[in-house]
């Protein structure tokens, strides 16, 4: 074993496989003489073969720590070297040891023959660095949660009491079911848990179950391979769950989950780990997850449709969004706001005078703060001076409203008399106070115009 280093098979081998490689290589025997070097090593110190082989590595190169390496055993991995040349370096020395800790020679690498390429390397290494957390930043912006507690608007009492749980809920990381009728923001809440969260920093990724498509439910949750299936993006792509990792996802309607994709989500939150679709690895998750839903899961479970396990594990903690209806003096602020919002986004000023609000505070708003949001914009559009009048909104919330105030009391000749007016006024308006083309866009006679205009006490 003394003399392996200087065997013919040895310095066979070496040829055979260094000889060829761009990489300067050199084997020491245990006395620090150089018993193989190959080529590129040769051209790098501009040495021939046969001067320097069997020599000292001190003798052919003064300034080798080498035999430092070689005395107390020790690798020196990416160590920086100025060579007598004045070449500058990223070196390798590492002792030969066999399976009795003796020594038996050393071999020699430079990694890098020139320490600009070493700067070059490490200077494309930090800005990869510094683009992949740049790149990160903006993930993270993208996937964060956009609305807080003051983005919830109302003064109500039920509106007060569903914020002041938020900051309860947001407090531990068990998952959440959020209960609420369509339109009532359930998803503004879920944002809002999250905001309030220590999670606040890191991703909140959403996901409407009721738009995504049967067989596409486990690629989107969990992510794919490439190649995993007909279709499937070049070089894979990552799922919600794994890009929710560390955060908080937001299921919505997930009432409308088939059964198959209950199973499996049942089984990531038991066991906080996923699989991407076409792989084997492993990914662990730690992931807070909040649901939505507008339907009555127990009623659900009861017909097959939704598994009990899953609705217990979800339904750690609950939120129940009371509807408009339920809030209705929440109304007038949230119409406020929605002005105010149309005026920024057009420049175009809208003010809802007292009998208007009136008829919508009286609606019922099946669709609620979703649906009152989309009528207040309409009747901003809809209106020709900077006053909404009821001949602007839409009929089927006049009937309704009517309907409504009819059960509350019994002067419906009053609530026509003065939506009648209304409209009068407004149309006189837009004729510039021309009682005949009024009379005409009004379709009556203008002898009933001039009645209604002295009984109503109109002034022109």
């Amino acid at each position: 074993m003394k003399n392996f280093m200087k065997t013919k098979e040895f310095i066979g081998f070496c040829k055979n496989v260094f000889d060829k490689l761009p990489v300067p290589v050199d084997f020491l025997d245990k006395e620090g003489r150089l018993v193989y070097i190959n080529k590129s090593f040769l051209e790098f110190l501009k040495f021939n073969e046969d001067d320097i082989l069997g020599k000292v590595v001190t003798e052919i190169e003064p300034t080798s720590k080498f035999l430092e390496t070689l005395k107390y055993k020790q690798a020196e991995v990416a160590k920086r070297h100025v060579f007598s040349n004045g070449k500058e370096a990223i070196v390798h020395r590492i002792p030969i040891i066999d399976e009795n800790d003796e020594l038996i020679g050393g071999f020699g690498m430079i990694l890098f023959d020139n320490y600009e390429k070493l700067k070059q390397v490490t200077e494309k290494i930090e800005k990869i660095h510094k683009e992949l957390s740049l790149y990160k930043n903006e993930l993270a912006k993208i996937n964060s949660a956009k609305y807080t507690l003051d983005d919830i608007i109302g003064e109500s009492k039920a509106i007060k009491s569903c914020k002041s749980k938020v900051k309860k809920l947001a407090r531990v990381n068990s998952n959440i079911l959020i209960i609420g009728e369509s339109g009532v923001g359930k998803e503004l809440f879920a944002h809002a848990i999250h905001y309030e969260s220590e999670r606040r920093e890191c991703p909140f990724v959403s996901i409407n179950c009721s738009a995504i498509p049967e067989n596409l439910f486990e690629a989107e949750f969990f992510g794919y391979e490439d190649g995993a299936f007909t279709g499937a993006r070049k070089g894979g792509n990552i799922g919600k769950f794994e890009l929710a990792n560390g955060g908080t996802i937001f299921l919505d309607e997930i009432g409308d989950m088939p059964l198959y994709m209950q199973a499996k989500l049942l089984r990531v939150l038991q066991e906080k780990e996923i699989v991407r679709v076409g792989s084997n690895k492993v990914t662990k998750l730690d992931v807070r997850v909040i649901c939505a839903t507008h339907k009555n899961l127990e009623s659900l479970v009861d017909e097959g449709k939704f598994r009990e396990d899953l609705y217990y594990r979800l339904n750690v903690l609950s939120l129940d969004v009371p509807p408009l209806r339920q809030r209705k003096e929440d109304i007038s602020i949230l119409i406020d706001k929605f002005t105010d919002k149309f005026y920024k986004d057009t420049g175009l000023y809208r003010e809802v005078p007292s009998d208007v609000m009136n008829i919508l505070c009286n609606y019922e708003w099946p669709g609620n703060v979703r649906e009152l949001k989309n009528i207040v914009e309409r009747i901003c559009v809809n209106a020709e001076d900077t006053y909404v009048t009821v001949g602007d909104l839409p009929s089927n919330i006049l009937n309704k409203s009517l309907k409504i105030e009819r059960k509350k009391s019994q002067g419906l000749k009053e609530i026509m008399d003065n939506i009648e007016m209304d409209i009068i006024i407004n149309t006189l308006k837009e004729c510039n106070n021309n009682k005949s083309l009024a009379a005409t866009r009004l379709n009556i006679p203008r002898a009933s115009l001039y009645r209604k205009i002295e009984e109503y006490n109109i002034e022109i």
